[in-house]
């Protein structure tokens, strides 16, 4: 058997999904580089949040072959950090941010959940990054919706993973807490992290990203560079839409003066 040498953190090949007798996601192939941030495009229902559940296995998909550094998920789940949509999470369970924030270190402290002095400078430095120090001992429940977004990105940075999977972070957020998180994508980018991301702003694709998937009605329009892919011609597939002309970028450049 071949042994590549540097196996891409997130390879999809072929996947197909379906709810009940509804297919939501066919063939779909996605190859993501170490060291990009992949934004996951498309109108509502094409298939973006359904591409990376299946991809974790929290839907089960119905064919495909896909491999996080060329193994399956479960041989190296603790690289691989997923943040969900905020609506999928309980914000009235009693918890305060600092120990929300606390658990993405739970992966690597194996059945005792006790933090230690490494895991406590985690935390902290996570909610530095994103500005929320200030909350640490705030009830979750009283979270603002940017606040909510911005601590569970804190806890994605304490798990400190090398392949960041986020569904939609973005979404509810006050500009502080846009700026906050792009900021936070920023360092994970110069640090070397690899980002998955599900986006809806086109508008703010190139702020931050370097590749990208479109997808339409289940189906990958294009995938790849943003140079190559983020094309006028690809949103307008995608998107059903010709109003709107997206500006090239050449093969090379940082996306929008980024520092991503």
């Amino acid at each position: 058997m071949a042994i590549v040498a540097n196996p891409h953190p997130c390879t999809i090949d072929n996947m197909t999904v379906a709810y009940h007798d509804r297919v939501v996601l066919q063939h779909a192939s996605i190859t993501l580089p170490a060291g990009e941030v992949m934004a996951i495009l498309g109108p509502n229902g094409a298939g973006k949040s359904t591409l990376i559940k299946a991809a974790l296995n929290l839907v089960p998909p119905l064919a495909g072959d896909i491999k996080f550094f060329g193994q399956p998920l479960s041989r190296v789940r603790r690289r691989v950090g997923y943040m969900p949509q905020s609506a999928e999470v309980d914000w009235d369970f009693p918890t305060t941010v600092a120990d929300a924030v606390a658990m993405g270190t739970f992966g690597k402290l194996g059945w005792i959940k006790r933090l230690g002095a490494k895991e406590r400078q985690a935390v902290e430095r996570a909610m530095e990054t994103v500005d929320i120090t200030d909350l640490a001992d705030r009830q979750i429940s009283q979270l603002s919706g940017g606040q909510k977004q911005r601590t569970f990105m804190a806890r994605i940075l304490a798990q400190d993973p090398d392949l960041f999977i986020m569904d939609e972070p973005f979404a509810g957020v006050d500009a502080a807490s846009e700026r906050a998180i792009v900021n936070a994508l920023a360092q994970l980018k110069q640090a070397g992290k690899t980002i998955l991301i599900v986006h809806h702003d086109l508008a703010t694709v190139r702020n931050f990203c370097t590749w990208v998937t479109l997808l339409n009605a289940g189906n990958v329009v294009a995938t790849g560079p943003l140079s190559e892919a983020f094309t006028t011609e690809n949103v307008h597939k995608a998107y059903g839409f010709d109003d709107l002309d997206i500006e090239p970028v050449a093969a090379g450049e940082m996306p929008g003066g980024s520092t991503c």
